[in-house]
């Protein structure tokens, strides 16, 4: 599947911010069953300057600075990107979970996509007792890494209810725990806490999800959004797992940036010198190649 995808930020301030420093990490993954065929990203006003760097993880971004006064500011990243992965193996194939948690801590790779850098706690996923114990009964001895873990995902999507009033980016993984509830971000926090409590490497993969329209509908400029789930290590590679919708990664997940939480993923993130209200507006579309439409909206 080919997919063009658009995704625009705007932020409207109240008063002029005459200087910003931001980090945006918008362009999509070069990695397993994915391939970028173009990329660009417009930024506006203009950056007095721009940095191209690709982080330890592998995550590509650029860092920004806007010196000129301005009342508004956006960011649109337009890319195209073939997805083609295998299908995911039965649920309670591959390697047991005691013998992957095992050979991770004596591995001796330390590589930046090495699993041992995602095993430990990190800043927006602590180790909290109560969500291991709450992951503990998906982990039968001798049953495979990859079954334990899709028994999870499945528990936690029976467990805890979308909400998307009640939560925010910022809401402690502690809270929305004990909530049962929350948004795709706090999902994948919680299943990451758990797998990482067992002794499983897991990470925060953030990106893109396709939706279709109702039948006989349009699709509607801007409506799609950001997405967040889980890669857990098997043992003999990263798989895909999405706790939201408690469905195994597949041709309709592309995959914008992997890190240990959101703190690594975030698609935007930084500083303004400046006062007043500001006002977010994000607009997504991912668009399959097999739909007809007039790509001049995502130009």
């Amino acid at each position: 599947m080919i997919y063009t995808l658009r995704h625009r930020t705007t932020y409207r301030y109240g008063k002029p911010v005459h200087f910003a420093r931001c980090t945006l990490r918008l362009k999509p993954q070069d990695c397993e069953g994915q391939s970028v065929l173009a990329s660009a990203v417009t930024i506006d006003p203009s950056p007095t300057r721009a940095v191209m760097r690709r982080d330890y993880f592998g995550i590509d971004a650029v860092a920004i600075t806007l010196e000129a006064p301005h009342t508004t500011f956006s960011v649109e990243a337009l890319s195209t990107v073939r997805v083609e992965r295998p299908a995911p193996p039965p649920p309670e194939s591959g390697m047991p979970w005691e013998r992957v948690r095992d050979a991770v801590v004596a591995g001796r790779d330390l590589g930046g996509r090495a699993p041992v850098h995602f095993l430990f706690p990190s800043g927006r996923v602590p180790l909290l007792p109560a969500l291991t114990d709450y992951a503990r009964p998906s982990f039968a001895p001798g049953r495979s890494a990859y079954g334990a873990a899709h028994d999870l995902m499945l528990r936690i999507g029976r467990d805890f209810r979308f909400d998307s009033k009640a939560t925010t980016v910022a809401t402690p993984l502690a809270e929305s725990f004990a909530l049962r509830a929350g948004v795709c971000q706090d999902f994948a926090h919680v299943m990451v806490a758990g797998l990482r409590g067992m002794g499983l490497p897991a990470a925060y993969v953030s990106g893109y999800l396709r939706t279709v329209p109702p039948p006989g509908r349009p699709r509607l400029r801007g409506a799609d959004a950001s997405h967040a789930w889980v890669a857990v290590w098997c043992g003999e590679g990263w798989l895909g797992l999405d706790p939201t919708n408690g469905v195994a990664v597949r041709d309709d997940h592309i995959v914008v940036a992997r890190g240990r939480d959101y703190g690594d993923v975030a698609p935007v993130d930084g500083i303004v010198s400046g006062s007043g209200k500001q006002r977010l507006k994000v607009e997504v579309d991912v668009i399959p190649d097999t739909e007809t439409q007039d790509l001049a909206l995502v130009g």
